[in-house]
């Protein structure tokens, strides 16, 4: 087994895991429902599919992605032949978050494999349904030497962070994203961070707004809004604001019915701790839509607040649940105002009919990823990169990019030797203006 040269062998253990989770697919669903109720069709939607669509698209381009890749050569290196190589960083630390279980532990490990690295994958312990059965998987496919699952909490990832690693791979916030850098700065080891933020939804008066309202509940509320590319809170024109808060609420009774508690595609709060910090951020005389919520089956409503003080809990932080706060804004100086007020964010949604003010949102603001008139969507196409940049974020991964990221690239040049160029040595008399005329042209 040379998982680090042998191209073959990583795509033959690659080929062994696609089976392995297309096998283990019902399992997998029903893990995440019984986790915190995920329902089926998203589920299949943003996890297992997105997992099975990665390993086939690896399978199918790892020769590709592995091989030498020639450079035209410096003239002054001729006669030569140049090269980049690849070669995988080596033992990799992979911890993944609860809100997407499946995805977000398999999809980095599908990348690091393929590049020829081993892997240590630290799944989250609030999903253990999920974990038991990546590790089922795991076991079936791997050698432990090649991948190895270690179970546990806070204080398991406390002490795999201790230990010398190649590279580094963490989701989640950027409260332990920070943990995490500080750690992996200790030896020097490269890190990708893959955080969070508040992430912007802009509306303007051109935008076609039931289909805008559909889609940003679609994306706010899928996974009860436990999505690091939500969108965070809404900037609406005022003059549609009104109007778009009742298409919103049109939108959420469309998908989830009068009462979203009694729907089988509504998930739920993960545990006892995240359903506290969410309810104590809801302010109920600004509430226009849901508010309800339930302990015992860490239910929340899907909740559109209007108007939330900017200095309110709910604008303080990252929301991470399905609170969905509704600003308006006038002028351009207005978005600024807002947008500005946070640090970068994973993603950004812009509404609008008008071209040239979708591109100057986009050119103006620094962030992750995002889309113009829909939400969510850009994490689903393998050929975009995926990844944040300053607090939501350090580095960038799916499809090639993700092969990339657990790669080192070594660049070669190979000299002949049939030919040797005086020029460059000692002694240097009488050589001083010729290479300055040379190397005008360089």
């Amino acid at each position: 087994m040379d998982f680090k040269t042998d191209i073959g062998y990583r795509r033959k253990i690659l080929t062994k895991l696609l089976d392995a989770v297309m096998r283990r697919e019902a399992d997998v669903i029903e893990a995440l429902q019984l986790d915190f109720g995920k329902p089926p069709f998203e589920s299949v939607l943003t996890e297992t599919s997105l997992v099975i669509s990665e390993l086939k698209d690896t399978i199918r381009k790892i020769h590709y992605r592995a091989r030498q890749k020639s450079v035209f050569p410096n003239l002054l290196n001729f006669p030569s032949r140049d090269y980049i190589y690849p070669e995988p960083y080596g033992k990799v630390l992979i911890i993944a978050p609860w809100n997407y279980p499946f995805l977000l532990a398999m999809t980095p490990l599908i990348s690091a494999v393929s590049a020829g690295n081993s892997v240590v994958l630290k799944p989250s312990e609030h999903t253990p349904s999920v974990t038991a059965i990546i590790e089922i998987i795991i076991s079936e496919v791997f050698d432990p030497v090649h991948v190895e699952v270690f179970k546990g909490g806070a204080e398991v990832a406390e002490k795999l962070l201790q230990r010398r690693w190649d590279y580094i791979f963490f989701t989640g916030s950027t409260r332990v994203g920070k943990i995490v850098a500080k750690a992996a700065a200790e030896h020097l080891t490269p890190v990708t961070l893959e955080l969070g933020g508040k992430n912007p939804c802009i509306v303007d008066e051109t935008a076609n707004l039931a289909l805008a309202a559909k889609r940003i509940a679609w994306g706010k509320f899928m996974n009860a809004g436990q999505t690091c590319i939500a969108p965070d809170y809404v900037l609406v024109k005022s003059p549609v604001k009104t109007e778009f808060i009742g298409h919103l609420k049109k939108a959420i009774k469309a998908m989830y019915g009068e009462n979203p508690k009694h729907s089988p595609d509504f998930a739920r709060i993960i545990n006892d701790s995240q359903f506290r910090r969410l309810t104590g951020l809801i302010d109920t005389t600004k509430v226009v839509h849901g508010g309800s919520f339930d302990l015992e089956t860490h239910y929340i409503a899907p909740t559109i607040i209007d108007n939330p003080a900017m200095e309110s809990g709910i604008m303080a932080e990252e929301i991470f649940g399905p609170l969905l706060p509704i600003l308006a804004y006038d002028s351009d100086a207005d978005l600024q105002n807002t947008i500005g007020r946070y640090e970068k964010p994973l993603s950004l949604y812009v509404f609008t009919s008008q071209k040239r003010f979708a591109e100057k949102i986009i050119s103006e603001y620094s962030f992750g990823g995002g889309c113009i008139n829909d939400t969510v969507v850009h994490f689903s196409n393998k050929k975009l990169p995926f990844g944040g940049v300053g607090y939501s974020g350090v580095g960038r991964y799916h499809g090639k990019f993700g092969f990339e990221t657990f790669s080192h690239y070594k660049g070669i040049v190979r000299k002949a030797t049939w030919l040797d160029i005086t020029l460059r040595y000692a002694p240097y008399e009488k050589k001083f203006s010729l290479i300055k005329k040379i190397l005008k042209w360089f």
